[in-house]
């Protein structure tokens, strides 16, 4: 029975040390991550790994303050552990925005939030009012969206092609469901469903229906 009660605390011990969650160090950086610096939530713009040959080597870093929304440059010694900041990512509702903020509801528990047009950027152009996207919370706190890279939009308004058009020949501009108008083949024609990169705003494909 000992013998039996002695394996059993070596492998609660065990389960401690795998289940224990190690600090990230400066060669886990990467762009978009959320750390903690002097007790704040921030996230790195940009990251660069410095060896000035004479002295220690380092990485120079560009952060935003999750709450301040400040941006500002560390340094942090290589190898040098970090503390990560709790990131969380939930399905929430577009409902609408009123000019300047956003107004969400968390599908996980009901409750309404607003986020600044600011923080959601560009993004806000490739949302339609209903629709469920992601919300990046930090430490909890609702902090911006993550949209995938490709999504699929109907075409509300565009301009005829003249006679004789094909589909490798020029381009126009069309108005997608967000009222957003994005640069299309020539042959795209109201109604049609096509597929836009959410990062540069193009055309992609048309979709087959």
């Amino acid at each position: 029975m000992a013998r039996i009660a002695s394996v059993s605390l070596q492998m609660k011990v065990l389960c401690l040390h795998i289940n224990k969650k190690f600090p990230m160090t400066t060669a886990d950086f990467s762009k978009g991550a959320a750390i903690k610096y002097n007790g704040e939530t921030c996230l790195i713009l940009s990251y660069q790994f410095v060896n000035p040959g004479k002295g220690t080597a380092f990485t120079r870093t560009k952060l935003k303050n999750a709450k301040s929304g400040k941006i500002f440059e560390v340094s942090f010694r290589s190898n040098e552990s970090i503390e990560e900041a709790n990131v969380d990512y939930r399905p929430c509702q577009y409902l609408y925005n009123d000019g300047k903020e956003m107004s969400f509801m968390d599908n996980t528990n009901y409750e309404q939030f607003v986020l600044n047009i600011e923080d959601v950027g560009d993004m806000i152009n490739y949302i339609v009012d209903g629709s469920e996207v992601k919300v990046v919370f930090i430490d909890g706190v609702p902090f911006t969206i993550q949209l995938p890279p490709k999504m699929n939009f109907k075409i509300i308004s565009a301009p005829p092609g003249d006679k004789g058009d094909t589909a490798t020949g020029g381009s126009k501009q069309a108005e997608i469901e967000t009222g957003v108008k994005v640069n299309v083949p020539l042959f795209i024609k109201e109604g049609d469903v096509i597929r836009v990169n959410t990062d540069t705003g193009e055309y992609v494909e048309r979709v087959s229906q």
